[in-house]
């Protein structure tokens, strides 16, 4: 069978499967910071409880990869040391980091004026529809806009988001004081089970141990898109090549420039700042279409949960429902990437936290084997559906 789902608890499902039974590992696991009210992401208790239930995972990682095994594991930069620590107490060995960096992040910062005057019981006046960066005025069918920027903040009418002045002195002393920066980058934790002698060695005996350098580099030029994460490029058949690099990294083979430690969604933001951001992989956030293949005729929901008064946990409340309703899915072209990054050709891929199942996507697209494990019966489904219609593309676009 191609791929295997396991409906579970993710720490009781590794310990049924066998030892050195898988060659690589991607996943996107909680955060711990109770994103967007969701149960799965809490942190447990605090940070050592947290810490102590994420070593207890890693460490059922390490005995079902094989030596040599790479794990690609998501991070947020807040938590991300909670990752890196539990991971590396596990046994696993910190090869490296990549960063994921996107224009597309919205700040979740509380209004400090706006709570003075909340504290105060104090009325704030609407002094106007808010207009953003551009000129625009941002409504209800938009994106939810850009945050508030100097000594206003924002409430709705009608449709459209308003600007309220500060009403008590105190607010008008702290205007334009928030919380939180806007989000514009993520981390991919890269780590490896410990060889069994060289790496020469390893990969001889358990096809592990290395990195696919020339299957994923990044296309220069007019240069054909294999290395790019773009779907043509699907099928792990690069071998590792008896050389490095001798100026810097820079070098580009007729197959491109050598993969870095930083990846990027192609945004304005992004490119405008780095110049040539091309010489990086780079793959915008998932689109809709990326989000509902497969899962057509399912239930569209939004990606928000309410509270008892209606009110919504998040405050981009305005988003479309989407059959996809995970709130965290990654994008195909950075998954097949990633995957390609560190499994060998025909290799099992696991991911013991599933969610929607876009690893489960990636590696199909790539033509490896899968084993995922998902704990909410909400996702489960949805990720079968996008594996099954990966697993139709992949089979229409090759036979």
């Amino acid at each position: 069978m191609t791929y295997t789902l396991h409906r579970g608890d993710c720490l009781e499902v590794l310990a049924t499967l066998p030892d050195c039974s898988v060659d690589a590992i991607v996943t996107d696991p909680p955060a711990g910071i109770a994103f967007m009210g969701k149960a799965w992401d809490r942190d447990k208790g605090g940070k050592t409880e947290w810490v102590q239930w994420m070593q207890s995972v890693a460490a059922q990682c390490l005995r079902v990869i094989k030596p040599g095994g790479h794990a690609l594991v998501w991070a947020i930069p807040r938590t991300s040391h909670w990752t890196g620590d539990a991971w590396e107490e596990a046994g696993w060995q910190v090869r490296e980091k990549i960063y994921h960096v996107f224009g597309s992040g919205f700040p979740k910062s509380l209004d400090v004026s706006k709570q003075l005057d909340r504290m105060a019981g104090a009325e704030r006046e609407v002094v106007g529809p808010k207009v953003y960066a551009g000129g625009h005025i941002q409504n209800h069918s938009g994106d939810g806009g850009q945050p508030y920027s100097g000594g206003y903040s924002q409430c709705k009418t009608g449709g459209t988001t308003m600007d309220t002045a500060p009403a008590t002195p105190e607010a008008k002393q702290w205007a334009g004081w928030g919380t939180a920066l806007k989000p514009a980058a993520e981390e991919w934790w890269l780590f490896r089970r410990p060889l069994e002698g060289t790496v020469a060695a390893n990969v001889l005996k358990h096809g592990t141990g290395a990195i696919n350098v020339d299957g994923c580099r990044v296309p220069t030029g007019d240069e054909s898109p294999k290395g790019s994460g773009n779907r043509l490029g699907i099928g792990n058949a690069y071998q590792m090549k008896d050389y490095v690099s001798t100026n810097g990294g820079n070098e580009t083979s007729s197959l491109g420039r050598w993969p870095a430690n930083f990846t990027h969604d192609g945004s304005d933001e992004v490119t405008e700042l780095l110049g040539d951001a091309a010489r990086f992989f780079y793959s915008p956030k998932a689109s809709k279409a990326d989000r509902d293949e497969g899962c057509e005729g399912m239930e569209a929901r939004q990606t928000h949960e309410r509270k008892p008064d209606g009110k919504s946990t998040f405050e981009r409340s305005n988003r479309v429902p989407t059959s996809n309703h995970h709130p965290t899915v990654k994008p195909v072209d950075l998954m097949t990437y990633l995957c390609r990054l560190i499994t060998p050709p025909g290799g099992t891929i696991l991911d013991p936290f599933t969610g929607s199942g876009s690893t489960g996507k990636a590696a199909i697209l790539e033509d490896f084997k899968f084993i995922g494990i998902e704990r909410e019966a909400e996702y489960i489904e949805i990720a079968r559906a996008r594996i099954d219609a990966a697993i139709k593309f992949r089979s229409e676009f090759l036979f």
